[in-house]
């Protein structure tokens, strides 16, 4: 490896090293039910309305943020909108991501569309993975649930998933030693494990979860998913002993995933299983466009879709299935805790989708995004006569 690269592959992880103790000293476990979090600051909140930075993405996320504040204006939900642009297009620096990380840091809370991450050059970073360890979203959640008259390949699925967001596979440290011999580390952290594990564990005591299952690598990773499932093992056995705990390893679990989902009730696991394991659900209970994502910190929140997806291919042709989206801001309502508003968006969502039976093309349907959107929206403005 030559000097410049042996440089820079040093400076990179002497960063990454930095950034992890930096978070170790400054930030405290985390404790008690995720949507009432405590360490959580009520920030950019004026006159009874909340700001929220608004990323749109890539694809078809512009379009779908539109359809967002459509219902919350409808709903009269009390949100103003920071619109911030940070996409894939060349020439977009680190000015564009320092906006948006300031812009979450003054307002708490975001809506973001995906960002593509090109994979053809090694050069360009995520920036994805970015946002979500500068501002430490070390949480990701996603509720995956059969949707009635929605077609699926199994019944009966209610499954959340929670994922560690902002280490392992994903630190980003690679280089290529000599030519065609790469190495890549994976970081991991008993201080983050702990984190994520307290964090799942809470989340099953305070939303009625009976089991959590735990999903590794440590028959073949002996130290790093060996240290995950130990740390899980004894936070179980130690500090809840109310829920059931079992492990499994990844590809185990993937194939009981796809042959009887129903037997997992909330799974716990590291990142890169835990994005493999969200997309398979995903597409059990119906596709990309159903199922919203939560990333949460101590101090921020950024909501989207639960498959980081772009729909490109559907811009501009009047046929994306705007649900996730809509659960996306339904998520961030509640996170919000304007429940009212929030129930009255999801229930206008539900009926669309369950009662009308007003499918887009990925739900094996005919339907437009804007007839589901008419829909949505004509539902919210009868709830908000029958108030009055």
């Amino acid at each position: 490896m030559s000097h410049a690269r042996r440089l820079l592959f040093v400076t990179n992880f002497s960063k990454y090293t930095q950034r992890n103790l930096q978070t170790v000293r400054k930030s405290k476990p985390y404790r008690g039910e995720f949507l009432a979090s405590s360490l959580r600051l009520p920030v950019a909140k004026y006159g009874g309305r909340q700001t929220v930075t608004v990323l749109a993405g890539d694809g078809i996320g512009p379009e779908m943020m539109e359809c967002i504040k459509r219902v919350f204006s409808v709903s009269h939900a009390p949100i103003d909108f920071e619109d911030i642009e940070l996409d894939s297009r060349p020439g977009a620096g680190d000015a564009s991501m320092n906006n948006a990380i300031i812009a979450i840091e003054r307002n708490g809370i975001a809506l973001k569309g995906n960002i593509e991450t090109k994979f053809d050059d090694p050069t360009v970073h995520s920036r994805n993975v970015e946002l979500r360890t500068r501002l430490d979203l070390y949480a990701n959640v996603l509720h995956c649930q059969t949707v009635r008259n929605v077609p699926s390949r199994h019944k009966d699925i209610d499954i959340v998933i929670i994922r560690e967001n902002t280490e392992g596979e994903y630190s980003g440290l690679e280089h290529e030693t000599v030519p065609g011999v790469v190495e890549s580390l994976k970081i991991v952290t008993r201080r983050n494990i702990e984190r994520i594990a307290r964090f799942a564990f809470d989340y099953a005591v305070n939303h009625g979860r009976k089991k959590v299952t735990a999903v590794h690598k440590a028959n073949i990773m002996k130290l790093g998913d060996g240290l995950f499932l130990r740390v899980c093992k004894e936070m179980a056995q130690k500090e809840y002993s109310q829920l059931q705990f079992e492990h499994m390893i990844v590809d185990n679990a993937s194939m009981q995933m796809v042959a009887r989902p129903q037997q997992f009730d909330l799974m716990l696991m590291p990142n890169l299983y835990g994005n493999i394991i969200s997309n398979i659900a995903c597409g059990l209970v119906g596709g990309p466009g159903l199922v919203s994502g939560m990333n949460i910190g101590d101090h921020y929140a950024v909501f989207e879709t639960g498959t980081r997806n772009t729909g490109t291919s559907l811009v501009g042709k009047d046929l994306a299935n705007p649900t996730a989206f809509l659960r996306a801001g339904v998520d961030m309502l509640r996170y919000l805790r304007l429940n009212e508003h929030a129930e009255m968006i999801e229930g206008a969502v539900v009926r669309t989708l369950e009662d009308r039976q007003i499918h887009t093309p990925d739900l094996h349907g005919s339907h437009r995004t804007s007839e589901f959107m008419d829909s949505v929206i004509a539902d919210i403005e009868e709830q908000m006569k029958s108030k009055h």
